[in-house]
């Protein structure tokens, strides 16, 4: 019903937030990741999700689109609620949980308060294929506009090394070197942190 609001903040709390709207206030509840991005924010803007229940409407908010539609596939798996998903998030980055998804990793979802062995596996079976599908086409809109990471994914995966991997891999350079401008340098250093 709502795609976001953007507005003032103001009232914050690691677990809700209120926006101002011109003139009219939404409490939003958020995930920890969603405090920490707006935390120093006077004003901004949330994707939302409206969650309708015979015993009210309940206004979700998120800071980043990614974040809410791993929210809405989360919970579209049976046992999965909505505070269930915030937890979720709130423990763990958007980007770690459709990892852990991609490649099985049942412990690390079982990490999350809330969530047990069933749910995890259940996690796993009935969103990997969402997922994969969402993470491919999102990886090559993110790295297609730096013509360089593209070109070290290419190089990267034409060497036989899977795509995530590589991804994950070129992420992790960029982050430690943002200044890096080299392809060639770009290749040998994701080659050795792979």
């Amino acid at each position: 019903m709502y795609a976001y609001l953007q507005g003032k903040f103001t009232y914050k709390n690691p677990a809700q937030v209120y926006i101002d709207v011109n003139g009219v206030g939404y409490e939003v509840n958020i995930s920890l990741q969603t405090y920490s991005d707006i935390q120093h924010l006077t004003e901004g803007k949330l994707f939302t999700h409206l969650q309708v229940k015979e015993d009210g409407h309940t206004l979700f908010g998120f800071s980043e689109k990614s974040e809410k539609e791993i929210f809405l596939q989360l919970i579209s798996v049976s046992g999965v609620g909505a505070a269930t998903a915030r937890m979720m998030l709130s423990s763990i980055r958007p980007e770690e949980i459709n990892r852990a998804i991609i490649q099985g990793n049942v412990r690390l979802l079982e990490s999350v308060k809330g969530i047990g062995k069933k749910t995890a596996e259940r996690l796993v079976l009935e969103l990997k294929d969402k997922v994969g599908k969402h993470a491919t086409a999102a990886g090559n809109m993110q790295m297609g506009g730096n013509s360089l990471e593209q070109d070290a994914l290419t190089a990267l995966t034409a060497l036989g090394i899977s795509r995530t991997q590589a991804e994950q891999s070129i992420q992790k350079i960029i982050r430690a070197e943002p200044d890096i401008s080299l392809l060639e340098e770009l290749i040998k250093k994701a080659l050795k942190a792979i």
